[in-house]
């Protein structure tokens, strides 16, 4: 199923205890929260477009092919920085994998 997000959509492939996997798309201009999670750490592998991702406040571009590791407690977020919508694999590995488990520093939709 997919869930619509302010920013774009995602859609979970697998989820089994301990991983889950989610294909995450976001809109050209958006960007998602900048966020960290207390019991989760995150694979990103870019499928296309062109994004930046921030990690720790230190942004660096990121483009079809490559991948970047969000370790647990680390600040992060995409920005779809292209005119094409930014298409990525998030791959979440930890004890508990539930949605509330994102701390939301700074929000361009106003979520808390």
């Amino acid at each position: 199923m997919i869930e619509h997000r302010p920013w774009g959509d995602y859609e979970v492939l697998s989820e089994e205890p301990g991983h889950k996997v989610k294909r995450i798309v976001v809109h050209p201009g958006k960007r998602l929260s900048l966020q960290r999670h207390s019991n989760r750490a995150e694979h990103w592998y870019m499928l296309s477009g062109e994004g930046v991702v921030t990690i720790d406040r230190e942004d660096r571009p990121l483009k079809s092919g490559q991948s970047v590791d969000i370790p647990r407690r680390t600040l992060h977020r995409m920005k779809n920085s292209g005119k094409e919508p930014v298409m990525f694999i998030e791959v979440q590995t930890g004890d508990y994998l539930g949605e509330d488990d994102i701390e939301r520093v700074e929000d361009d939709f106003g979520r808390v």
